[in-house]
């Protein structure tokens, strides 16, 4: 399948996370073994503005390197001390925007993150509960720091490829979720999903 281009990320937050759903997340492994999901939620991040991005204020860490570099790499962080989440950096160098990646509809390598989200328990996940939220995806697929500032372009690991474009009508707008320290931007509609879809981490219910 055709890779996504730097180019194509390299836009406002809001236009890339709309454009991300439907597109393909690919993860390789060591042993060769091929994982990938379609991507059908994401949420924008706007940068310096806003009070729920980690580069709100202009903040410029070690931590958050990879979003003031160029569009089309990862930004993966550690959250709560157990979870890792994953972001696409928008725009371009110095300015500090980003999408999460929300949910993904696994395609490829379904058994492999079944075994990675079972984490040792007895247990048979459904296919709707692998990548359903950023902590579930990031954990099936098995990305950690490691991949942070990871070429999504050009990698060989971890990459973006084209896949079928999800038309406006189908994409359901709503608030962002688990940011309400941010004030009055944790209502503000910059979380995009997929009208329907079951993989989705949480429907709008307003």
């Amino acid at each position: 399948m055709t890779r996504l281009s730097h180019k194509f990320c390299q836009r406002d937050p809001v236009a890339l996370a709309r454009a991300l759903l439907g597109q393909v997340l690919v993860r390789v492994d060591a042993d060769g073994a091929r994982l990938a999901g379609r991507i059908v939620e994401t949420e924008a991040y706007l940068g310096v503005a806003d009070r729920a991005a980690h580069s709100y204020g202009g903040r410029r860490t070690a931590r958050n390197e990879a979003m003031w570099g160029p569009a089309g790499h990862a930004y993966v962080y550690f959250v709560y001390g157990m979870h890792y989440c994953m972001n696409i950096v928008a725009e371009g160098p110095g300015q500090p925007s980003a999408v999460l990646l929300r949910a993904l509809e696994p395609l490829e390598g379904l058994e492999q993150m079944r075994r990675r989200r079972a984490a040792g328990r007895a247990v048979v996940l459904p296919d709707t509960a692998l990548c359903s939220g950023p902590a579930k995806l990031a954990q099936a697929l098995g990305v950690d720091r490691a991949l942070d500032g990871a070429d999504l372009v050009d990698g060989e690991t971890l990459f973006l490829e084209r896949g079928s474009r999800v038309p406006p009508t189908r994409i359901v707008v709503a608030p962002r979720i688990g940011v309400d320290y941010a004030g009055d931007w944790a209502e503000r509609p910059l979380r995009f999903y997929v009208a329907g879809n079951p993989h989705v981490s949480r429907h709008f219910s307003g």
